[in-house]
């Protein structure tokens, strides 16, 4: 019998405290178990909303690579990837990254080892199939008219948006 797991995925927070705490809310309520964050976090203060989360983060172009992000991510109880991670959930391989570096972001897209890739940067909500690999990119909380996250159910790779408000 498959299980099924809920996936937040969230992107360019830049420190927005409460906006970040509704988001972190509407994933406990949607039964959310593992978080994406695919980076430009903006903060130890959003790092540590999400304590009791399963989160994996990914430095964003505004992050630099903080030592002392990396400190908070990690007595938090997160996992910092670096520029880039993936992980396999539910024989899902998912790939993030924030999205700023195109050399990085094209060879993902073009090697064809990933069911899902999310990204963030672009400050656009984005879902969309390149070949057999779909492209998740949640929206932001910076420079937008409304703030966005998505849920991930997997393994079936069904994509629901939310407005944080």
């Amino acid at each position: 019998m498959t299980m099924t797991t809920k996936l937040g995925v969230i992107s360019d927070t830049h420190g927005d405290v409460l906006d970040t705490l509704r988001a972190v809310d509407l994933f406990r309520q949607r039964g959310v178990s593992v978080v994406v964050h695919c980076g430009d976090i903006g903060g130890s203060q959003i790092v540590r909303l999400f304590r009791g989360l399963e989160t994996h983060y990914v430095y964003g172009n505004t992050d630099g690579e903080s030592e002392i992000l990396r400190r908070e991510i990690e007595a938090a109880g997160g996992t910092l990837h670096g520029m880039s991670g993936s992980l396999e959930i539910e024989g899902v391989r998912i790939f993030f990254l924030h999205g700023h570096e195109n050399k990085t972001f094209n060879k993902a897209l073009d090697g064809g080892d990933w069911n899902l890739i999310c990204y963030g940067h672009t400050h656009q909500s984005d879902l969309r199939m390149h070949g057999e690999t779909m492209l998740l990119n949640p929206g932001a909380f910076q420079r937008v008219r409304t703030p966005r996250v998505a849920v991930v159910t997997l393994p079936e790779l069904t994509v629901e948006s939310f407005d944080i408000s």
